[in-house]
């Protein structure tokens, strides 16, 4: 088994966009919580790395294997034997089971290949969701190739964290109550 390091440092740009981040959650007063499976934890680090960070970040959970994903998250099995655990559907699943499991305001989940896996698998290929409760999930899919582990858990982080900048800041379209349409 061959491992593989963050190659390059963490750009500094990630690191500040990590502290605005922190900086618009608390002025808001919202909590976070992450939902990681490719990215393993590097984003709960990179938010817990800065000072004061416990005023807007609940939790994270680091859900690299399928039984982690069923058992801490709720993702359903048959969803992850139909769709495969790097799918939208199982992102937008570990992003609702992040909410549910937390009492964070605001969450974020990235499930995709960091690396070649098996075959047929893309290397590069993520799926991200981002949901701020009461609102509408935002999706995203990224194909950043097979650049190396590393290198897409960097791309990975920064997108995720600028999705999160986005659930913040923004008041998302809300999500669409029975009998009622959304504001």
């Amino acid at each position: 088994m061959k491992t593989e390091t963050l190659s390059a440092a963490l750009p500094e740009a990630v690191e500040d966009l990590a502290v605005r981040v922190l900086e618009v959650a608390c002025d808001q007063k919202l909590t976070i919580a992450t939902a990681e499976s490719c990215t393993g934890g590097l984003i709960s680090s990179l938010l817990t790395d800065v000072e004061g960070s416990s005023h807007a970040f609940e939790c994270g959970l680091a859900t690299y294997s399928d039984a982690a994903k069923i058992d801490l998250l709720g993702v359903s099995h048959d969803l992850i034997n139909t769709r495969g655990a790097v799918s939208a559907e199982v992102a937008l699943a570990m992003v609702e089971g992040a909410l549910k499991v937390s009492r964070a305001d605001v969450a974020i989940a990235v499930t995709g290949f960091a690396g070649p896996a098996g075959p047929g698998d893309e290397p590069g290929l993520v799926y991200f969701a981002c949901k701020r409760r009461g609102a509408f999930s935002q999706m995203r899919e990224e194909h950043f190739g097979n650049v190396g582990r590393g290198q897409v858990r960097i791309a990975a982080t920064k997108i995720a964290l600028q999705m999160l900048l986005e659930a913040t800041i923004e008041r998302l379209p809300r999500e669409k109550a029975p009998g009622h349409s959304p504001v």
